[in-house]
């Protein structure tokens, strides 16, 4: 893995978010609106959360098999990789990446527990096929970066020892992987965001500790907006509307 964010394969793939709000034109022949693409991709990334709560692996493996998935997205289109399959075998291949492997037939095991649905018979072989095409996707690029230890690294630097706005800082990073943030923004910039906004809702005045930083607040500010805009509007995801999204897609079982 690179030690570096700024020489890694990782910065030289930020994108801009016009590139990732793109519906292919395979899923818009379907019909899928780019609120359901974003939609599926929710769905997909509380999928794959509650499968490695089984599985048991950290954090970590979970964020960069998001990142895999959302980054797949953007090359692809679900048409022709079924989110279904994606998912799952993004988080077989982040336990790999992050050196935390999980067994391919566990993954099986619980996607079968967990999905009664017919469209969730995967089988290993399955999952084997998916991570090569994954891995072609994805240009063979594994690095992910993620926000957490520059966020304990600047929060320990701000001097926070609030236990509160710790634990809410950490559950906006958490959440920040239901957005395409990670592919869009470096790693610092959605920490401090997570940051800025744990501090006003904790009514911790850092005002002066980010002015000696030297950032660019304006483009906290913005990522910050873009966390608090997603609260407003994907409070829940209604399963009618994930279901409806994926009748457009209609795989065959």
């Amino acid at each position: 893995m690179a030690a570096n964010f700024w020489t890694s394969s990782h910065f030289e793939q930020l994108l801009d978010p016009e590139v990732v709000d793109v519906v292919h034109q395979q899923d818009k022949d379907k019909g899928i609106t780019l609120e359901e693409f974003k939609l599926i991709k929710m769905h997909m990334t509380n999928c794959i959360q509650k499968l490695a709560q089984f599985v048991k692996v950290r954090q970590r493996v979970v964020a960069t098999a998001v990142a895999y998935m959302r980054r797949v997205y953007t090359r692809k289109s679900m048409s022709e990789y079924d989110p279904r399959l994606v998912a799952p075998t993004c988080l077989y291949l982040a336990s790999k990446a992050e050196e935390s492997t999980v067994q391919a037939r566990l993954l099986v095991f619980y996607i079968k527990k967990l999905n009664s649905d017919e469209k969730y018979r995967y089988e290993i072989k399955d999952i084997l096929e998916m991570e090569m095409k994954i891995l072609e996707a994805l240009n063979y690029y594994l690095v992910v970066f993620h926000p957490y230890r520059t966020l304990a690294q600047l929060l320990q630097d701000a001097g926070i020892n609030d236990m509160n706005m710790t634990q809410l800082s950490w559950g906006l990073v958490n959440d920040t992987y239901k957005m395409d943030l990670v592919l869009i923004h470096p790693p610092y910039l959605i920490a401090l965001a997570c940051m800025y906004i744990a501090s006003v809702y904790r009514e911790k005045d850092i005002t002066t500790w980010f002015e000696e930083l030297r950032v660019d607040m304006n483009a906290v500010k913005n990522i910050s907006m873009e966390i608090l805009d997603f609260y407003e509007n994907y409070k829940t995801i209604s399963e009618e509307r994930v279901n409806a999204a994926f009748s457009k897609l209609a795989f065959k079982p």
